[in-house]
C-alpha cells in the first residue's frame, strides 16, 4: 500500500504552508484512493525536547535496555517508523526567525539516531533510510531569500539533516513573500502550486502525482 506521510509544523491551523500540504494530500488521495496518509500534527506540542534520560537509552544496547528506557524511545520509534513506511514524505514547513520552527526542531531530534536513521564508519556518517524515499518539502516565508543568503537557516538546515539520515531525493516548493500580502503573496502561492503541478508531470516518481 501507498503510504504519504504529512508533517505539518505551523502553530496555525489554516496557514500557507497547511493549505499547500493539504492540497498535495487531497491531490495525492484522489489518485490513489487505496492509499494511507499517515498526518503528524506537531504543533500540538506533544513532542518532547531531547533529555538526559533519553540519551541514556539511545546509546545504551537494545538489548540491555530497561523496560523504562524503552518506555523513553517508544515515541522516536513510532516517529522512525513513519518515516521508515512512508513512500512519500511531505514536511510542510514556515520560517521562524530565519529557521525551522522549534516544534520540528524537536521532531528532528527524535527521529535522528544512531543505528536507526544513521551510523558512523570509517568513511564518516552514513543515512539510513533509503536515498530513494522521496520527499517534498513545502517552505513558506515572510520576504524573498535568494539561492546562498546568509539570512536562510531553513533550506540548508533541512537538506543537510534530511541528507544526514539518508534522505537524498528532495524537492523545495517555495512560497515566499507572505508579509506583504495582497497580490505579491498569492502570487507566490499560484506559483507554489504550478510548480506541485509540474511534478506530476516531468519524471515524477509515481507515488507523487498531484495537479493544480
Amino acid at each position: 500500500m501507498n503510504t504519504l506521510l504529512v508533517v505539518n509544523s505551523s502553530p496555525r491551523s489554516n496557514s500557507v504552508s497547511r493549505r499547500l500540504t493539504r492540497h498535495i494530500s487531497e491531490d495525492w488521495l484522489a489518485k490513489k484512493p487505496d492509499g494511507r496518509i499517515v498526518e503528524r500534527d506537531l504543533a500540538s506540542g506533544s513532542l518532547p525536547f531531547l533529555t538526559e534520560a533519553w540519551i541514556v537509552a539511545t546509546t545504551t544496547p537494545a538489548d540491555k535496555r530497561t523496560s523504562e528506557q524503552r518506555k523513553t524511545l517508544t515515541l522516536s520509534d513510532a516517529l522512525i517508523e513513519e518515516l521508515q513506511m512512508a513512500d512519500l514524505i511531505v514536511l510542510g514547513v514556515p520560517m521562524h526567525n530565519f529557521a525551522v520552527p522549534a516544534s520540528l526542531k524537536a521532531w528532528i531530534d527524535l527521529v535522528t539516531r544512531a543505528g536507526k536513521t544513521f551510523s558512523y564508519g570509517e568513511t564518516g556518517p552514513k543515512g539510513l533510510l533509503p536515498s530513494t524515499k522521496n520527499v517534498l518539502v513545502v517552505v513558506t516565508r515572510g520576504g524573498v531569500y535568494g539561492a546562498g543568503s546568509p539570512a536562510d537557516f531553513q533550506i540548508p538546515y533541512l537538506r543537510h539533516m534530511l541528507n544526514f539520515i539518508g534522505l537524498k531525493d528532495i524537492t523545495i516548493i517555495e512560497a515566499d513573500k507572505q508579509s506583504l500580502g495582497g497580490d505579491a503573496a498569492q502570487q507566490s502561492v499560484d506559483r507554489a502550486i504550478e510548480k506541485i503541478a509540474a511534478l506530476s508531470v516531468e519524471n515524477c516518481p509515481a507515488n507523487l502525482a498531484v495537479s493544480a
